[in-house]
C-alpha cells in the first residue's frame, strides 16, 4: 500500500530564462531564482503519494515505465484527469472519462483496452496523478 510522501522544503537555483526546444536563445548572467520543487508539486502535502510507473500503457500522455507518478489523494478525480486507480486490489494508472455517471479508465496506449467497470468488479480512484518525475541519467 503506498504510505504518503513525506514533503519538505527543497529549494533549488532555477534560472528566469526558460531552455527552448527550439532555437537557442541567450540567458542572461546572474539571472537566478529559486523554486521549491516539493511546494511545486504537492499542492495538499498531507495527502500525496508518490508511486512508480511500470509498464507502457501511459505512453502516449508522457508517462514512461520507471516515471515516478506524484498523486494526490485529496483532489476531486474529473473527466480528463490522469488517474491512479485500485482495480480488483492491482494499481493502474489511466486517463479518467466521465459521462452521464459512468466513467471508463483509458489508457494512452492503442496496444490496450479501456477498462469498463463489471459487475462485481471493484474498482477505486485512489488519486489524481499532478506530476511525473523522470530520471534521464542515473550516475
Amino acid at each position: 500500500m503506498p504510505v504518503p510522501a513525506t514533503i519538505t522544503a527543497m529549494p533549488l537555483p532555477m534560472l528566469a530564462a526558460p531552455a527552448r526546444g527550439g532555437r537557442a536563445m541567450s540567458a542572461e548572467r546572474g539571472a537566478v531564482g529559486h523554486i521549491d520543487l516539493a511546494t511545486e508539486m504537492a499542492q495538499h502535502p498531507q495527502s500525496v503519494f508518490i508511486l512508480r510507473q511500470t509498464g507502457d500503457s501511459m505512453e502516449d500522455a508522457g508517462i514512461f515505465d520507471g516515471d515516478m507518478l506524484v498523486v494526490d489523494k485529496q483532489l476531486q478525480p474529473g473527466h480528463g484527469d490522469i488517474v491512479v486507480a485500485q482495480v480488483d486490489g492491482e494499481f493502474t494508472c489511466k486517463r479518467l472519462y466521465v459521462r452521464d455517471g459512468q466513467f471508463v479508465l483509458h489508457p494512452e496506449n492503442p496496444a490496450y483496452p479501456d477498462i469498463h467497470p463489471q459487475e462485481g468488479q471493484h474498482i477505486e480512484i485512489w488519486g489524481v496523478v499532478t506530476s511525473s518525475v523522470k530520471r534521464l541519467r542515473t550516475a
